[in-house]
């Protein structure tokens, strides 16, 4: 499952013009699903929704400033792993607006570990 280009206003970095307004960011997320062997039911109760995700990132984003993109692309992350059918998730967030010829990113990739 996937979900690109979530664009957000966010309080995101450590330079005194970023911490006085918050600043565009695009975040896209893949999930990395388990559903089991069985053939899936075609209903949304069967599978990760990213209505929730959607709205879960939004939350988070809006709850709070971050100093760094990585903290950001963590906290996502625990989002997704928050549901136990996601076995792997990766995070990428972009700054688009800082440099007038180049985005400025970060990108972290968090597996769930095996259960014993």
């Amino acid at each position: 499952m996937t979900l690109e280009a979530l664009e957000l206003r966010v309080g995101l970095g450590i330079h005194p013009a970023e911490r006085a307004a918050p600043q565009r960011v695009i975040v896209s997320v893949q999930l990395y699903c388990d559903y089991g062997d069985a053939p899936l039911a075609d209903d949304i109760a069967a599978v990760v929704d990213y209505d929730f995700l959607r709205e879960a990132i939004i939350a988070l984003a809006s709850a709070r400033h971050f100093d760094l993109q990585e903290s950001l692309c963590e906290g996502i992350g625990a989002l997704a792993l928050g549901d136990p059918r996601v076995a792997g998730v990766r995070v990428r967030t972009e700054k688009p607006d800082i440099y007038p010829d180049a985005r400025i990113g970060c990108e972290i990739v968090r597996v769930r570990p095996p259960t014993a």
